[in-house]
């Protein structure tokens, strides 16, 4: 990404940076609130925070991980839903290549440290919900231009939940 810098290995088991927010869309209306600091850095504690929201509604989580890169993640009966906006961030975020592994996407350290950023996972995550396939692409495709924090503001916008998301960001001090 033309937005990336140099990060130090967090598969060492340095905590990122960045924010998790679960979004709710329950009777017409978005609903945000943070999520806990171990979603950053565990596929499997955002899956479960999202889960225990229990809402009728969609339900999904939106992860940046150190502005780097962001995850999308959405709760269902058969497995999570899931896109990673950069697949060459699992050489160095254990969550990146948890979601890859979860994803069963057969790309390995050497492909990933020879190849640019590309998204990885269902670009259709958010579509039955308000975020076209088409549009996340062009979204993802802006990564040289933007970090993860603002594609997902830009997703925000897109779906109509950009003043929620503010407010939980204000509140988080970002």
């Amino acid at each position: 990404m033309g937005a990336q810098s140099a990060q130090p290995n967090k598969r060492a088991g340095n905590k990122p940076d960045g924010f998790g927010v679960a979004v709710v869309r329950e009777e017409g209306k978005w609903r945000c609130a943070p999520m806990q600091a171990a979603a950053l850095t565990s596929l499997a504690a955002a899956e479960s925070e999202l889960r225990e929201l229990r809402s009728a509604g969609a339900v999904f989580g939106l992860l940046d991980i150190d502005d780097e890169f962001f995850v999308i993640v959405r709760p269902a009966p058969s497995g999570a839903r899931l896109l990673l906006s950069d697949a060459t961030a699992a050489l160095d975020y254990d969550i990146a290549a948890e979601v890859l592994e979860k994803l069963d996407a057969d790309i390995d350290d050497e492909e990933l440290e020879r190849a640019d950023p590309f998204e990885e996972g269902d670009l259709g995550v958010l579509a039955d919900i308000g975020l076209p396939e088409a549009v996340l692409a062009i979204i993802l495709d802006e990564s040289d231009d933007l970090y993860a924090d603002e594609q997902i503001g830009r997703i925000a916008r897109e779906m109509g939940f950009a003043d929620e998301l503010a407010a939980v960001l204000d509140r988080l001090g970002r």
